[in-house]
């Protein structure tokens, strides 16, 4: 069992839902970057009551974890988002910002610090709260058509091997010969249906081309992070078909 509270240094938000929510209700973690220029304006959006934005957590460049908001108030850092059969995820999620000017502002590594207080604190969470590796997301995964964050910087690969998050099983230099060959349209379409079962979305009121082209580089940024290019090749579809395949 995990330890019953987390050291986190306190630094509250006033946004969030005022009505508390069940235990059983948090089906999610989601990961984010700050996409600001320097932490401290960062936290002080997070923290001021005319941004209208907050997160649970935040991990700061050094390592040290901000409590914003408690775990069992809904804090808004999702915005319009779905995954599976959940709509507006902000209400079944537990949010983490991680200090990162992001991709408009010299998107950078995540440092050493940061990453083993995003393990830490997501395995306290994913313990306590029963949640399932393929509902441990970024946010780019949930609302793929307005967001990059965390980006193909953050270390999935890591994590999942400590069980944080979902991840194929495939040999990464059998799949790498698949880079760059060709799919035709029946691999294509089966490529979207796997990531329709994976929880992806599809998004009817959106442009079909261009959510489309969204949706294959939000799958590159979590599942294949050295080529984020927005073309399906046969190494996207052998890991789709992985991950759809071993989906529990």
């Amino acid at each position: 069992m995990p330890k019953s509270k987390m050291n986190t240094t306190l630094n509250y938000s006033p946004n969030f839902d005022v009505k508390k929510r069940k235990v059983k209700e948090i089906k999610f973690i989601i990961f984010h970057y700050t996409g600001m220029k320097k932490e401290n304006q960062a936290i002080t959006r997070l923290t001021d009551t005319k941004s209208k934005v907050s997160s649970h957590y935040l991990i700061k460049n050094n390592g040290e974890i901000l409590t914003l908001v408690p775990d069992l108030y809904v804090a808004w850092h999702a915005g319009v988002s779905s995954w599976k059969n959940y709509k507006s995820i902000n209400k079944y999620s537990i949010g983490i910002e991680i200090s990162n000017p992001g991709h408009e502002y010299s998107y950078k590594k995540f440092s050493k610090k940061q990453i083993k207080s995003i393990l830490k604190l997501s395995t306290y969470l994913r313990k306590k709260y029963k949640i399932k590796s393929n509902f441990i997301l970024g946010h780019s995964d949930i609302a793929p058509d307005r967001k990059k964050d965390p980006g193909e910087k953050f270390p999935w690969k890591y994590l999942s091997k400590n069980k944080i998050g979902y991840r194929h099983n495939l040999n990464e230099k059998n799949i790498f010969k698949k880079r760059n060959q060709i799919v035709d349209k029946l691999g294509k379409n089966k490529f979207f249906k796997n990531l329709y079962k994976i929880g992806y979305q599809k998004n009817v009121l959106f442009n079909k081309h261009k959510y489309t082209k969204l949706l294959i580089t939000a799958f590159q940024r979590r599942f294949r992070q050295e080529l984020v290019n927005g073309t399906i090749d046969q190494e996207c579809l052998f890991i789709s078909n992985n991950l759809a395949k071993n989906l529990k």
